[in-house]
């Protein structure tokens, strides 16, 4: 099989790029590096099997050349991170949007499959918990800038999904929940690498919020596991899935189990919404995913604890000396 993955030098492109080649496989990526890092795939680069394009996604002429040879299409080019969102919201919206209206017609065009990582940030504020991927969601209003993220991802889907409908293009939505493990980095604001980071240097961790709120974080090897399903699954063609953990934990508690896990001395340190992304922030208070339809159609489950994820996330930091 050939693949094409357009975010294929970020956190979770990198590590799907790796384990295609692993089985044998030729990888094709196409990154302009502005989140992802040439260093996420350098170890890569020799292996003639793997093709890399520094363009954006959005470049025709690069993306249409590498659909037409790929048997599959993996679209996780995107903006990443609340920081980013809410610092340069016009060109998140677009770093979204653009890249998955060329890569979509590109690949009805030529009649090939696209998965489309999404978000579980699209549940919104829903209350209703665990999050079933057929139920209704309330987002947030257009005034807070950190639901743009949401309604573009939305709009991603919307977009694949009419392809299917009027086009009859094959098209598999996935909805990831908090992915970590190494090559993640605190730059754009993830949590976990940012407090095993501060942990490390026995810096305060700081938690936003009141540190209720809770998430559930899933391990990146337990993830690419999972993605590697779908062009072996047809069952999951226009479906639209979830992927993550089931092991909920508050804020509070990560950060209390990352402290004892990197033996640190730091302090754990409140601080405001406002204080941490300006006036006016909206949070989730829980994100917790079903996991049946992923379990009946690809037949896929998370293997890895939180303690292993942080575990695996702290060695990386500490031996590649990034941040």
């Amino acid at each position: 099989m050939r693949y094409l993955i357009t975010g294929g030098a970020g956190f979770i492109g990198s590590h799907l790029s790796e384990y295609f080649l692993t089985q044998g496989d030729e990888v094709a990526i196409v990154d302009d590096l502005s989140t992802g890092v040439w260093q996420n795939v350098e170890h890569l680069a020799d292996n003639p099997r793997f093709h890399p394009y520094v363009a954006d996604a959005a470049d025709q002429n690069v993306v249409e050349r590498e659909v037409q040879k790929a048997d599959f299409v993996y679209h996780l080019a995107s903006s990443v991170g609340v920081k980013l969102i809410v610092t340069r919201p016009l060109d998140s919206i677009r770093r979204i949007t653009r890249p998955t209206e060329v890569i979509a017609d590109l690949c009805a065009t030529y009649r090939k499959p696209i998965l489309l990582t999404s978000t579980s940030e699209t549940y919104g504020k829903t209350e209703s918990i665990p999050f079933y991927e057929d139920m209704d969601v309330t987002l947030g209003p257009s005034s807070k800038k950190r639901w743009a993220y949401a309604f573009a991802k939305l709009l991603d889907e919307f977009y694949l999904l009419a392809h299917r409908e009027q086009n009859s293009a094959p098209v598999y939505i996935v909805r990831l929940f908090n992915v970590v493990g190494p090559r993640q980095t605190g730059a754009y604001g993830m949590v976990v690498p940012r407090f095993i980071t501060a942990a490390l240097e026995n810096k305060p961790l700081l938690v936003y919020g009141s540190g209720e709120q809770t998430r559930c974080f899933s391990s990146v090897y337990d993830v690419v596991q999972g993605l590697a399903k779908f062009p072996k699954t047809p069952a999951a063609e226009g479906e639209v899935v979830n992927i993550g953990s089931e092991q909920e934990v508050s804020i509070n508690m990560l950060a209390r189990r990352v402290v004892e896990l990197c033996d640190s001395l730091s302090e754990i340190k409140k601080i405001s919404y406002d204080e941490a992304y300006g006036p006016n922030f909206d949070d989730m208070r829980r994100r917790l995913p079903s996991l049946d339809k992923a379990r009946r159609l690809i037949g896929w489950n998370p293997t890895r604890t939180l303690d292993q994820i942080i575990v695996e996330t702290r060695d990386w930091i500490k031996s590649s000396g990034r941040r």
